[in-house]
């Protein structure tokens, strides 16, 4: 079925019935609400028409529903505090939570395992029975105490709480006070258990109110400022993404002085309110830390966005022009410098891509981010969702989302999949968990959290790599060696017998 997507707004509307008459009337009710077709919105801005992306988010899943969210543990460990390289990151709990997040994340780093670096090392409290019985308070104190003694060199522990510990009762902070003194180190108790809020997002919130609680103004902070200081906040360096942005930052007279949380180390955390700017890339995950220093150190902050070059250039030019005309000379210096390295991209990759439909449902910011990433290509996208979005980032993704895109906040595997199934994008980009039933479906997919182990895809080189794999994803030839099933003549069963 070939569809006009720029326009076709109301197969989209006619979808969303379809799947919501699947449902038993409440919960089809509740759904639809989280559903919905991007119309143009009154509000006009800096690049063209802003699209109206509303959908209710942020709100609890239905039960019995899947859901593709995680928790409020795996918003703290595995996002915000696990990339903290010189940290030991205690999942203090049962063992499963921790063998879970173990090395999940492809997040980059400089250093010796073991020595001064420990993100790919998983460290638990292996709650048994008897500690949910007795407590865990104890063990955690031993704990603390072996860590210590086999990685002195580690720079601070964090206590990552998994479920079982706000359900007894455990003090994390007592203990943490405690031995912070005795070892005289930072030790910073995270109250992460995985039933707090709806998603993973509060977990995020949680982790930046102990970074703000835990680890600023706690001591002397010897550190020499410029005028040209900024933190990049938000960036977890999957793939390198990190190191591709802070080479652009940089190039254009910035000293990028706290990198967190990919390859952060606590020094960098630490020292992050003597900083000039705070550049954040994920808005839901680290706004709140932002927030917080603007308010007490009055530190401003802007968002960037560095996929695909036509977002680079706007982002380069918005931060350039907060620090004046010199580093704004360079900025246009540097981007001229790279325009050879797109236009070579664009001329390979345009005329094998163009016209390509796209569905997005990811985390973070990459339901809009990319968007502009994927059009620099001549690429289409048709549909965009987040796992755990709040308002405001359904707000900014009117910015850039077109007019007739499908959005769909907290998708069911259902919803996903028939979406997918009607609309037949030449492209998903999703999650781990997505991958195979899509690609089951004869469809090409890209993981779009981890960038299915290749990367980075941040930056001007970072866009080179993010062509390259979209188009091997794409016009792979394997999808031409078999058919999908509703394309396969069916032999009759008469004709069967007789052979």
């Amino acid at each position: 079925m070939s569809l006009d997507y720029e326009n076709d707004s109301a197969f989209h509307e006619e979808l969303i019935t379809q799947v919501l008459s699947q449902y038993p009337n409440k919960a089809a009710k509740r759904r639809q609400k989280h559903l919905s077709v991007a119309t143009d919105s009154e509000e006009v801005g800096e690049e063209g028409q802003i699209s109206e992306c509303d959908v209710k988010s942020n709100i609890k899943s239905i039960p019995g529903v899947m859901t593709i969210r995680g928790c409020a543990y795996a918003g703290s460990k595995g996002v915000v505090w696990g990339p903290v390289k010189d940290m030991v990151h205690v999942s203090h709990g049962p063992v499963g939570c921790g063998q879970y997040s173990w090395s999940q994340r492809r997040n980059y780093y400089v250093g010796t395992t073991g020595i001064d670096t420990f993100v790919t090392m998983q460290f638990t409290s292996d709650f048994q029975e008897k500690d949910i019985v007795f407590g865990g308070d104890g063990k955690l104190e031993k704990i603390i105490d072996e860590i210590e003694e086999l990685f002195p060199l580690s720079k601070g522990i964090t206590v990552q709480s998994e479920c079982p510990i706000g359900l007894i009762g455990d003090d994390i902070e007592a203990v943490s006070r405690k031995k912070a003194k005795e070892h005289e180190k930072t030790i910073v108790p995270v109250r992460c258990e995985g039933f707090r809020g709806v998603s993973q997002s509060l977990g995020h919130h949680i982790a930046n109110d102990a970074i703000r609680d835990w680890v600023f103004d706690k001591g002397e902070v010897e550190f020499e400022t410029g005028a040209y200081d900024v933190n990049v906040v938000g960036d977890y360096n999957i793939g390198g993404d990190a190191w591709a942005s802070r080479i652009l930052l940089e190039e254009i007279g910035l000293r990028v002085v706290g990198n967190w949380s990919g390859d952060a180390t606590l020094a960098e955390m630490e020292r992050a309110p003597k900083a000039k700017l705070n550049l954040i890339h994920c808005y839901r995950s680290m706004n709140y830390i932002c927030r917080h220093m603007e308010e007490k150190y009055g530190i401003p902050w802007m968002e960037y966005n560095f996929f695909g070059p036509s977002q680079i250039e706007d982002s380069l030019r918005k931060i350039a022009k907060h620090f004046g005309p010199t580093i704004e000379e360079r900025a246009e210096r540097v981007i001229a410098k790279y325009q050879p390295l797109v236009d070579a991209v664009v001329d390979k990759y345009w005329p094998r891509l163009q016209g390509k439909r796209v569905m997005l449902y990811v985390g973070g910011l990459r339901p809009r981010h990319v968007i502009t990433a994927y059009e620099d290509l001549g690429m289409q996208i048709v549909g965009t969702g987040y796992e755990f979005g709040h308002n405001d980032d359904y707000q900014r993704t009117g910015h850039y989302a077109k007019k007739g895109t499908l959005i769909y906040d907290d998708a069911t595997s259902y919803e996903l999949d028939k979406f997918i199934e009607r609309i037949r994008p030449d492209l998903v980009g999703s999650g781990i968990k997505e991958k195979y039933p899509v690609q089951k479906m004869g469809i090409p997919f890209r993981q779009m959290h981890s960038w299915d182990y290749s990367g980075p895809y941040h930056g001007y080189d970072g866009f080179a790599i993010f062509a390259r794999d979209m188009d091997l994803a794409i016009n792979n030839p394997v999808w031409d060696l078999y058919d999908a099933p509703w394309k396969k003549t069916t032999v009759p069963a008469e004709r069967l017998a007789a052979e």
